[in-house]
């Protein structure tokens, strides 16, 4: 059996403590058997070695390949830049790794540093990292509790267990024991590490410390969840692997093709010189082939986006997650804050035999339900406008507030005089009051309590005897309402006499005035968003600590159950096999009473099935869960623990601001695409002229250090400048992308070949018109046609759907900047304290450039009607 399901007594038995407390000589023995009361430090990873994997990328191996040999040949210069890149995207990779291991340090943190605990029979402070089970604890108000346990005493003890159960709603304790098999947030005579005393003083007896406590067995799934790499990081790894080894067994053959060439046909040169040219030639190529700004640009239109997502409430802690919540295809959400408002509200009341209730002239039935839900009520609203008090009677506040009636008026007015509190085994609450010279008893309580109690019922202000056919009415109503998952309240009264001292027996024999049903209702705008969602491919499913009812109710409101959908407990949850949840997995839209487990099983069913899952939350016990989803998304009002382990923050906790931050995300992933496109098909362009002039036995068309600068420099600004190109028209209207999805997919590849030929096909007649003259001449106007013509090709890549004049030709300035400022460069290079660097011969003037540029703006011209041609 489990503890909570057992007596005090037998607990204490097994335990073999007392409540005298242990000796410190058994509290030493079990120190030394079960360690300290606190969570292990997990061996990391070093810094340096993480910094050395990141040399294992296969672009990487090949970029310092390609900088050893350009440092052998002399080439300082390309080989230091070469360097400096790879340099700078170990330190960004390493500087990202070492940010998510914050979430373990924070989970430590929420420990209690102390302990007040019986020993030898006398109460004693210690440090709680040295409690043992057996220990006896006492606890009381402003208490975080130090280690798990069963309580032997609970004297109006209430405590905050939201960060292990995800309800704000301070639980009531008990130390009866409970039958039934319940979850964490229904074990209500056990207290559980780091949870929070808000109201009460208890003792309990430890049964649990550090790992094996609840809060440790979070903190191992936080060691053991997958941190999940985004659909585009395992692309673009994919693809440079292939890549890296594509381009060094094109620069070996090339190389031996050269070699073999001159070797065979004798020719009369300076083998020495000819085979280093011939190993320039295919150190060129491998830098043509690779584009080296291509981890630090995606980075930066990463960090663009993080910028339009803040503006939508969602703050980005991990780069990676703007893309991820792109390719989203389920969000796993919380109910309470992120789909409601987190605001108990009176939503409906019943007042028997009132037809326009609240207009300008009350009755007494109006009257006594808005004094009675005010009066006999303890809650109110400090100076800071902070609600102090349980969230139901705030809510009865805002519901004469809305009624414009002042609470605080009120309050002067009729003096509390007497009152007998509430507790949960009569759930009642009463109090006295002189109101018009009468002196009034007010009750408030649960319907089921208060219609057994009642003697008669304010029908239309006047006092009737509560026959049965009142009697039903009034439970038809309540059922109606907790059909609804509305929480109900009942009100009545009662005359006393003035010199009369209340008490229990007292209430008993009053007139009823009527019911109110209240919950947390919706957001506003959630309805749409779900819908939304819905029409993006996403399916939204709510977890929550919350009863099945509730959630179920909510659901079905805001139109994310649809007919035929299914909601499942956490209890009926661990009953169902792996292929029975498989099976109805897509079926299933609302789970109810939770546990962290639960959470990480259902975010691995739907990663199972190859979904990208986003995963909400704000306790403790989310955290392991939102570590393991594709993307978690901590709530900004929640614990340090879950904003850690998360890759995005909602400072608003509302699933509106995650659906704009998927529309959001899916752009940014647009426009990463259209950035890598750009780069690959300018360098597929120089390549296919490089290969030609092989081919043709010409000079080499381009020098490295020529090809490094359009790399690094000249193409950097216009990619970055696609990433903050405005969404396409249908960006919420598609399916999530499929997982398995290339980086070249839906036409991005053949955009690529298609730009990549035609400036390929530029270059080499520039580069053809240049060797009539000279080697030299031939190199400066590739060169030339090269930097303008993926340039230009900054408008093209803008959509591969729309040209540029129907995407807005002035709509993105960043642009139009990007291509000057490119144009710009490109003269510096003409320069003459530049020319011999980027080797432009003195002889190359208006004509030669006149020329180069026409070719660069033909190519890209036809760009622009081949799309036209391909969208027809």
């Amino acid at each position: 059996m489990n503890n909570y399901q057992q007596t005090k007594e037998d607990v204490l038995k097994y335990l073999e403590g007392s409540e005298e407390g242990l000796s410190d000589a058994i509290v030493k023995k079990r120190l030394e058997e079960e360690g300290y009361n606190e969570i292990a430090d997990k061996e990391k990873v070093p810094t340096w070695k993480l910094f050395l994997e990141t040399f294992k990328d296969a672009m990487v191996i090949v970029l310092l390949i390609a900088a050893i040999v350009q440092l052998v040949l002399g080439e300082v210069i390309e080989s230091t830049i070469i360097f400096l890149v790879i340099l700078l995207n170990a330190v960004i990779s390493v500087v990202q790794t070492k940010k998510a291991e914050s979430s373990l340090d924070a989970l430590r943190d929420m420990s209690a540093p102390e302990a007040k605990v019986i020993r030898n029979g006398t109460t004693l402070t210690v440090m709680a990292r040295e409690l043992v089970p057996g220990d006896i604890v006492k606890l009381e108000a402003g208490d975080y509790i130090p280690a798990d346990g069963r309580l032997l005493e609970a004297e109006s003890l209430k405590i905050n267990e939201g960060m292990l159960t995800g309800e704000s709603d301070a639980v009531e304790k008990i130390t009866e024991p409970i039958t039934d098999e319940v979850s964490i947030g229904d074990q209500r005579n056990m207290v559980f590490s780091s949870s929070l005393v808000v109201n009460g003083r208890g003792t309990f007896v430890v049964t649990a410390t550090g790992e094996k406590a609840e809060i440790g067995k979070i903190a191992e799934m936080i060691e053991t969840a997958e941190q999940k790499q985004t659909p585009l990081q395992r692309k673009l790894d994919a693809f440079s692997k292939k890549l890296g080894i594509a381009i060094l067994l094109i620069c070996i053959i090339i190389f031996a093709v050269q070699v073999g060439r001159l070797w065979f046909t004798g020719a009369d040169v300076d083998m020495t010189t000819a085979v280093l040219d011939a190993l320039m030639f295919s150190v060129a190529i491998a830098v043509a082939a690779i584009p080296e700004a291509l981890s630090s640009i995606v980075t930066i239109v990463l960090s663009v986006g993080t910028n339009k997502m803040a503006k939508q409430h969602a703050i980005i802690r991990r780069l990676p997650a703007v893309e991820t919540l792109g390719s989203t295809s389920v969000i796993c959400t919380d109910k309470t804050g992120t789909l409601t408002k987190n605001q108990m509200t009176v939503t409906d009341f019943y007042l028997p035999g009132v037809e326009d209730p609240f207009t300008d002239k009350w009755g007494k039935s109006e009257q006594l339900l808005i004094q009675t839900a005010v009066l006999c009520n303890d809650s109110y609203i400090n100076q800071d406008k902070n609600e102090i008090g349980d969230p139901t009677e705030i809510a009865l506040i805002h519901f004469a507030e809305k009624q414009k009636e002042s609470y605080k008026e009120l309050r002067n007015k009729f003096k509390r005089e007497a009152e007998l509190p509430f507790d949960s085994d009569r759930k009642m609450m009463s109090t006295v009051h002189t109101i018009d010279d009468k002196r009034v008893m007010l009750i408030k309580g649960g319907p089921d309590v208060m219609l057994d109690r009642a003697s008669s019922i304010l029908v239309n202000g006047e006092a009737k005897r509560l026959d049965q056919e009142w009697l039903e009415k009034l439970k038809n109503q309540n059922e109606d309402y907790s059909r609804q998952a509305l929480r109900v309240l009942a009100f009545g009264f009662k005359e006393v006499d003035d010199d009369h001292q209340i008490s229990l027996d007292d209430e008993k024999d009053f007139t009823l005035i009527g019911l109110t049903a209240m919950m947390d209702p919706p957001r506003d705008a959630v309805y749409d968003s779900i819908e939304e969602a819905k029409k993006a491919g996403i399916k939204p499913v709510m977890i929550t600590g919350d009863h099945k009812t509730t959630a179920e109710a909510i659901g079905k409101e805001i139109g994310l159950m649809n007919e035929g959908d299914l909601a499942v407990t956490g209890k009926e949850l661990d009953r169902m096999s792996e292929q029975e949840l498989d099976e109805k997995l897509e079926k299933i839209s609302v789970y109810a009473r939770v546990s962290p487990e639960n959470k990480i099983r259902i975010v691995k069913a739907w990663q199972k099935k190859d979904r990208i899952t986003a995963m909400t939350g704000d306790g403790v016990n989310d955290a392991p869960a939102l570590k393991q989803a594709d993307i978690g998304i901590g709530m900004g009002s929640g614990t340090d623990v879950a904003k850690d382990s998360a890759a995005m923050i909602l400072t608003d906790d509302n699933f509106v601001s995650i659906v704009k931050a998927v529309s959001v995300g899916r752009t940014v992933f647009d426009n990463i695409k259209k950035s890598i496109a750009y780069l690959f098909a300018g360098n597929l362009g120089a390549i296919i002229a490089i290969l030609f002039a092989v081919i043709m036995n010409w000079a080499n068309p381009f020098t490295a250090l020529q090809l490094l600068f359009i790399n690094l420099v000249n193409d950097s600004l216009p990619a970055i400048a696609l990433g903050v190109e405005k969404s396409e028209p249908n960006v919420m209207k598609r399916k999530p992308r499929d997982i398995g999805e290339g980086i070249f997919a839906g036409g991005t590849l053949k955009s690529v070949i298609i730009r990549g030929l035609l400036i390929g096909i530029a270059v080499i007649t520039a580069h053809y018109i240049g060797l009539q003259h000279s080697d030299e001449m031939g190199v400066a106007m590739a060169f030339t046609t090269l930097i303008l013509s993926r340039t230009l090709q900054t408008f093209p890549a803008r959509s591969n759907v729309q040209t540029a004049f129907g995407a807005g030709f002035f709509s993105n300035k960043y642009v139009l900047g990007a291509v000057f400022v490119g144009f710009v460069l490109y003269i510096i290079t003409i320069l003459p304290f530049a020319r011999d660097i980027f080797h432009i011969p003195s002889d190359f003037g208006w004509n030669q450039g006149l020329i180069a540029a026409g070719l660069a703006l033909g190519s890209v011209i036809l760009m622009e009607i081949v799309k036209v041609i391909r969208n027809k």
